[in-house]
């Protein structure tokens, strides 16, 4: 097989997919432009996050036997489209479902106990000791939307923290834990006050966390999304934050992660953001460490031998 590799990847796929003898082109820089004109020479595509694999450019690929996404969200691929066309695709969150797990808490971690808001007054001289006490995890109920790789990750850390856990996917059944309960969304916004998203984007969840949502919640409640931004509409957010029924948020991922792109609206929201002291911010790293990058690419490359080796 001939196999394209875009963008910059762990070598250890490239590595692992030339010892099948397959021959590997690897072309970190290239774009979709360049890349629609060439596709049709190759049995295999891997992308991480820059190419978009559309219907447009899988019509081109008439040799075309797999894509392989570094990592775990497929929105980038039209997986029906290739699905019709009998073109296998794999992602690989298993690879940096502890990552995402760590940064996940931590961030939770550092919302309930103010450490941001405590260390950037640090910077300024500012010592408010008493004004900054936090509340502990074990005081909550967790509600986590999404039980899949990176939820029942994080899930599995916080059980030692004491928490209650609540658990609801609507795709998934049976997988209620001796820390975890299995319920539906009544239950959690009834009783959840954290809820920690882990949601693929699609025509589905895009705007999921809408006002309705927010407004649902019996608690005001605290809000963790470090699945993808566009579940969560901005401006219903920042309502709930100026309102008080949103306790805080931590965001890791956002509507826009272009910041050269960011419209008028835009830029004015991740302002709002920034100047609130009971938001945590960080630029959509929570599954980028030195170790989940070997092992999303690992993790793919030995999907990609298993299904063709068989």
């Amino acid at each position: 097989m001939k196999i394209l590799i875009t963008e910059t990847i762990h070598p250890t796929l490239e590595q692992q997919l030339s010892e099948q003898n397959w021959v590997c082109t690897h072309l970190p820089a290239t774009t979709y432009e360049e890349v629609s004109q060439i596709i049709e020479e190759y049995d295999g595509l891997v992308v991480r996050s820059s190419i978009r694999v559309d219907s447009a450019l899988l019509e081109k690929a008439v040799r075309l036997r797999f894509v392989g996404r570094v990592g775990s969200g497929m929105e980038l691929i039209d997986t029906a489209f290739a699905q019709q066309r009998h073109i296998v695709c794999f992602n690989s969150p298993e690879g940096n479902r502890d990552s995402v797990a760590e940064h996940t808490i931590g961030m939770l971690l550092a919302l309930l106990h103010n450490i941001t808001k405590s260390h950037a007054e640090m910077q300024q001289g500012i010592w408010q000791r008493n004004l900054n006490a936090g509340t502990e995890l074990m005081q909550h109920t967790l509600g986590i939307i999404g039980y899949g790789n990176m939820g029942s990750a994080v899930a599995q850390r916080l059980s030692s923290f004491g928490i209650t856990l609540l658990g609801y996917d609507k795709y998934k059944v049976g997988f209620a834990t001796p820390f975890l309960a299995e319920v539906d969304m009544a239950t959690i916004f009834g009783r959840a006050s954290i809820v920690s998203f882990h949601l693929p984007l699609n025509t589905e969840t895009h705007h999921i966390v809408n006002r309705d949502f927010i407004d649902r919640f019996e608690n005001d409640f605290y809000l963790v999304n470090t699945s993808r931004g566009g579940i969560v509409d901005t401006a219903a957010l920042l309502d709930g934050l100026h309102s008080g029924k949103v306790k805080g948020a931590c965001l890791d991922v956002f509507e826009n992660e272009k910041p050269a792109t960011f419209s008028a609206l835009e830029q004015e929201q991740m302002d709002s953001l920034r100047k609130l002291p009971n938001v945590v911010l960080t630029p959509h790293l929570a599954g980028i460490t030195q170790n989940s990058s070997f092992k999303i690419a690992d993790v793919l490359a030995k999907k990609i031998i298993q299904h063709f080796a068989q």
